[in-house]
């Protein structure tokens, strides 16, 4: 248990560490204001004299724990309190070690790109763990508990609105490369939790399925089901097998089966979500 827990909270403190560095170095130098917090911190920061982006995204965070606490109670999850707060404070000892008064390159497309990337793989990363860096997250439980708004589409409409409120306080490009990133901020987060989780499913056709299942079983340490049936052509007695890998895994059954079972038929699928024993809880 305390080994798995220690496994967890490197993989959250990887993915607050890569949205951090993916707001600061990116998002802020370029003005990029792809909704929540971090961007209205962006736009509050660059109205305000005395306060930076990176102060008003710690008080903004830490106003949102509170209230999560007050109307949620515990929840609303401890990883996620633990995210935000790691997020928050990264991004204020980056403003103060690490001063920023300019973008790093003189190209903001290439700048989009790497501040849509970083906190998208980082995000992706902690949703995978059940877990986000807060804000707008805990605004969603928020409104699920106590509204009848569909969540999805409140959160996409204020997203929509700070970012193009960015056309006031900037300018016109500001604004289109805010919602371009907006836009692709989803795509990057659902791609990589599909690349994270993603499996292959195997149905494999074959008059002999002892030795394969005992390979499975004794070798890959994974289950598998036997169905019992008939070619539709031969009108042979056939056996179907249906068992669930991860990529190296499949690689090295469908290696087995070529050298010991060459008449077997394999069918590989990818998928991203596998629930039971083994793979993800139900």
């Amino acid at each position: 248990m305390v080994l798995s827990k220690v496994k967890e909270y490197s993989y959250l403190t990887i993915g607050s560490a890569l949205v951090a560095a993916g707001v600061y170095f990116f998002k802020f130098p370029n003005k990029f204001s792809t909704g929540g917090v971090s961007g209205l911190s962006i736009i509050f920061g660059s109205m305000s004299s005395l306060l930076t982006p990176g102060t008003f995204m710690l008080i903004i965070n830490v106003l949102f724990i509170l209230l999560g606490f007050l109307l949620l109670g515990r929840s609303f999850g401890i990883k996620t309190v633990y995210c935000s707060i790691l997020y928050s404070t990264l991004i204020k000892l980056f403003e103060i070690y690490l001063p920023m008064n300019k973008p790093l390159t003189n190209e903001p497309l290439l700048e989009l790109m790497f501040s849509v990337l970083l906190p998208g793989v980082g995000s992706a990363i902690l949703f995978n763990n059940a877990a986000s860096t807060g804000g707008t997250e805990i605004a969603a439980m928020i409104m699920k508990r106590y509204t009848s708004l569909d969540i999805g589409k409140a959160l996409l409409c204020t997203d929509f609105l700070i970012a193009f409120s960015t056309v006031f306080v900037f300018d016109i490009k500001t604004c289109m490369y805010s919602v371009l990133g907006l836009l692709s901020k989803s795509v990057i987060v659902d791609s990589v939790i599909d690349s994270i989780n993603r499996k292959k499913s195997l149905m494999i056709i074959t008059e002999n399925p002892e030795p394969i299942c005992a390979y499975i079983n004794e070798k890959l340490h994974r289950g598998a089901t036997i169905w019992k049936g008939y070619g539709a052509f031969t009108h042979s007695e056939k056996y179907l097998i249906l068992t669930a890998l991860n990529a190296t895994q499949a690689q090295r059954l469908r290696t087995y089966i070529k050298e010991n079972d060459s008449e077997a038929f394999i069918s590989i699928t990818n998928t991203s979500e596998v629930f039971g024993k083994g793979f993800l809880r139900v």
